[in-house]
């Protein structure tokens, strides 16, 4: 398949076609990871996946927590 690189804003890009979207199961806001490789570029969905704060949290057990916390005196303007 040949594609065109076309100006958008400051940057290139290219229009991936919806088969390959739907055929490589890709939605909105996806991660995905680029590299070059040699005269080629590699564009993969990301293996890392966003943790929601809930699933951070899941395994948490309350240790860990700061004792002593002050929050010191202002340094230059700052207003407290």
């Amino acid at each position: 398949m040949e594609l065109r690189l076309q100006k958008w804003g400051n940057s290139y890009g290219i229009r991936i076609p919806s088969s390959i979207i739907k055929s490589l199961d890709l939605n909105l806001n996806d991660l995905m990871d680029i590299k070059e490789e040699d005269d080629r570029i590699i564009i993969s969905k990301s293996k890392k996946q966003k943790i929601s704060l809930e699933k951070l949290f899941e395994q948490y057990n309350g240790s860990n927590l700061a004792k002593d916390f002050s929050w010191d005196e202002p340094q230059g303007r700052e207003i407290w």
